[in-house]
């Protein structure tokens, strides 16, 4: 089969490159290299897929509709893996204009094309924030029209484009709601890596309220086999969840770094960030159902691994 996976340099994305190419399919990646955080991780990420005679790389945004139909009559794209987004709720706040424009009208680029060209599936990276600060566990029945933060809301609204060119069109489309994903080639800024840095440089690692918000940290591997699973079902318009239902909260979460770094962490408390949920917690039931998922590391092995591999990067 042949894949187009957007944002495929990111970390979730060059993730699903790897995967795919290891199963002998081929794949083809655009990604715009933006300086949200330093051009050379994502470079980086796909170095071994470069070399790959299966990998093709189209540097370029997914705002530019003359690239999209480049691409895409240019190959007969089965599978469209949308992972490319702007990342990040604070980051959304400092500019909604950014946000809206790349992950509303963005999604609404790559939607026309898959009417276009006639494109067999297309899976969606969403995003647990959806939920707000709604009851927990957070299900996919769960009434989610009340997001704290423009980067939730523009996720939202790319869902429901992508039901309405289901509705319409018929395009076989799977949104996945990822909680909160790490492992290696995480995002720099995000809690995990920051805090794996920090405590490592033995400087201030910074604490939002008091410590006692929790999250539904999942690992990248979890990740992955929901998304092979989301690949193979066959579906019509399906929102799933994919995370690891055993939520941390953030005081556990950083004495639990401690423990595998053997370091002392030094904490500054903050007030909270608009913006930021008080707390994540997946019900997976529906994916369990509808793709077999069934998450396998425990938050102890995944901080373990991290850890490992953090290290074996700085060295």
């Amino acid at each position: 089969m042949r894949f187009l996976i957007t944002g495929g340099a990111g970390f979730i994305g060059s993730h699903i490159v790897d995967e795919l190419l290891s199963s002998g399919e081929e794949v083809i990646v655009i990604d715009n290299f933006n300086s949200y955080y330093d051009p050379d991780i994502k470079w980086k990420n796909i170095s071994d897929a470069r070399k790959n005679q299966f990998f093709k790389l189209f540097e370029g945004d997914i705002l530019d509709k003359e690239l999209l139909n480049e691409i895409f009559s240019s190959f007969n794209i089965d599978v469209l893996i949308h992972m490319a987004a702007q990342a990040g709720v604070r980051g959304s706040i400092k500019n909604p204009e950014l946000y809206t424009k790349v992950n509303v009208l963005g999604t609404l680029n790559l939607l026309e094309m898959c009417k276009k060209y006639k494109i067999k599936k297309m899976i969606f990276g969403s995003s647990s924030s959806i939920y707000g600060n709604g009851s927990v566990p957070f299900s996919e029945n769960n009434k989610v029209d009340e997001p704290i933060s423009p980067y939730a809301a523009t996720k939202k609204g790319a869902e429901l484009l992508c039901y309405n060119y289901y509705h319409l069109y018929k395009i076989p489309i799977t949104c996945l709601r990822f909680f909160t994903v790490y492992g290696p080639r995480q995002r720099p800024e995000m809690a995990i890596h920051k805090f794996t840095r920090l405590m490592n440089d033995n400087e201030l690692i910074p604490i939002y309220g008091d410590g006692s918000s929790s999250r539904d940290y999942t690992y990248i591997t979890d990740i992955l086999d929901g998304i092979k699973s989301a690949i193979k079902k066959d579906s019509g318009f399906e929102i799933i969840n994919l995370g690891s239902s055993d939520p941390i909260k953030l005081l556990d979460l950083v004495n639990l770094i401690q423990e595998k770094m053997d370091k002392k962490a030094k904490l500054s408390f903050l007030p909270p960030q608009s913006g930021d949920v008080e707390r994540t917690y997946a019900d997976v039931s529906k994916a369990e159902k509808l793709l077999g998922y069934s998450p396998k590391v425990s938050i102890e092995e995944g901080i373990e691994k991290f850890v490992k591999w953090y290290l074996n990067q700085k060295e």
